[in-house]
């Protein structure tokens, strides 16, 4: 890591001090990853969509209920 003073003096206790800020920020950044983190289960849409829903139709109210 290259870090070069642009404008101004600092003395080494300044430096020392923007170097920790910039190095402590650096390490608790998220490491950038290809894969995306797991979905929870709850969240998921085809765990409400994986049942097929009656159809509609003359006798359709005998179905309204499905047990879990």
């Amino acid at each position: 890591m290259n870090i070069k003073v642009v404008r101004g003096n600092p003395t080494p206790e300044e430096l020392a001090a923007a170097l920790a800020v910039v190095r402590a920020r650096a390490a608790a950044a998220p490491e950038p990853s290809g894969a995306e983190a797991p979905r929870q289960a709850w969240s998921d849409p085809s765990r409400i969509a994986g049942r097929r829903l009656p159809q509609p139709g003359p006798t359709a109210w005998t179905r309204t209920y499905w047990p879990g």
